[in-house]
């Protein structure tokens, strides 16, 4: 009895895999044909405006008439047809129908990328590491604000000279600079004890920070080397690059001192950790400031593969201006309130 039980729960577990795997794609088909009808309904509102010199107004009337002719359907208030109109302006610059990582993302996603973002290979970007990482609309705003961009790849590193071609284009890509660790709460002068206490307070968010494939393995690891015990800081396994992850935190600017340091742990870990089918281990030095020129001397004949990153702890509004800017949710029930206000008027 208890094998039939195990059989049938095997069997059912495999049954709801199914349907969620055919749920998901339905969504992600749902979604898609809700943008291809937006892409059309944005080429046509943009085309009739041209040929019948048409203004904004003409909005209003179509979000009311659509409103009255398909009243379960939602996304016809006049704001959101502007922001098709604009949506399709935006990417019918360069692309006669939506992109495919566009067409994959939420059109809550897609609204904020056009309302955030003025160029298209920006855009594409977002909209590409959105679908790639998972992220929630708020998530993807705070890249956006924190300039996920201009900090991808952008790490002093020496990858190029010590992995091979493959594997070292793919850490250039995974090791940003900088990093934002705003959501730590903590200022400029906090100790490093703080910061990385505060990091493994906040582990779902750091490691979001850090990015998609690092799964964390301790806080200051134990390693021993020759009876004599050391401490890494912290120690990732990255599951693209098939590759520990060792990060050493440093509260000040970057030292070359660190670099040696650094290399030391990593030959450490290759040796007592690593298995024969794992790549070199990456050290990763995360400082509050550094040099740039010292920091790539300090690499320059280092034979293991390091990255050098900058953090931010703090990226907040004075608190001087905080009371005096509206919520998110103050401005979106503002503006509800402006869709009706226009629509009653519109009525009477």
């Amino acid at each position: 009895m208890i094998a039939h039980y195990s059989e049938y729960n095997t069997w059912f577990d495999s049954i709801k895999q199914k349907i969620n795997s055919a749920r998901l794609k339905a969504a992600m088909a749902v979604n898609s044909h809700l943008l291809d009808v937006y892409w059309e309904l944005g080429r046509e509102i943009v085309q009739k405006q041209t040929e019948n010199n048409w203004g904004n107004s003409v909005l209003e009337r179509l979000s009311v008439d659509l409103k009255l002719s398909f009243p379960d359907v939602r996304g016809f208030s006049r704001r959101n047809l502007y922001a098709i109109r604009q949506w399709y302006l935006f990417y019918s610059q360069e692309f006669a129908i939506v992109p495919q990582a566009v067409a994959q993302l939420p059109w809550g996603h897609n609204r904020l990328i056009i309302s955030k973002i003025k160029k298209i290979n920006e855009a594409l970007f977002f909209s590409q590491e959105s679908m790639d990482n998972g992220w929630s609309r708020d998530m993807l705003e705070e890249k956006i604000i924190n300039n996920y961009f201009l900090s991808k790849g952008k790490a002093t590193n020496n990858f190029k000279e010590t992995l091979p071609a493959i594997q070292s284009q793919l850490a250039i890509e995974t090791i940003r600079n900088p990093y934002n660790f705003d959501f730590l709460g903590l200022d400029n002068d906090a100790i490093e004890r703080d910061i990385e206490k505060a990091m493994i307070d906040h582990i779902t968010r750091f490691l979001v920070e850090l990015g998609k494939g690092f799964a964390f393995v301790g806080r200051q690891y134990s390693i021993t080397v020759s009876k004599t015990e050391y401490f890494i800081d912290l120690l990732f396994y990255h599951l693209k690059l098939r590759s520990f992850i060792v990060v050493e935190l440093k509260a000040g600017k970057f030292k070359p001192e660190y670099a040696g340091k650094l290399n030391f742990y990593l030959s450490a870990i290759d040796t007592q950790l690593k298995h024969i089918n794992d790549n070199p281990s990456i050290g990763l030095i995360l400082c509050k400031t550094k040099d740039q020129i010292e920091a790539e001397y300090s690499l320059r004949d280092i034979q293991k593969p390091i990255g050098i990153s900058e953090y931010l702890l703090t990226n907040a509004l004075p608190k001087e201006f905080e009371n005096q800017l509206p919520s998110v949710e103050q401005l979106e029930e503002q503006l509800s309130r402006f869709d009706e206000n226009i629509n009653n008027n519109y009525n009477t």
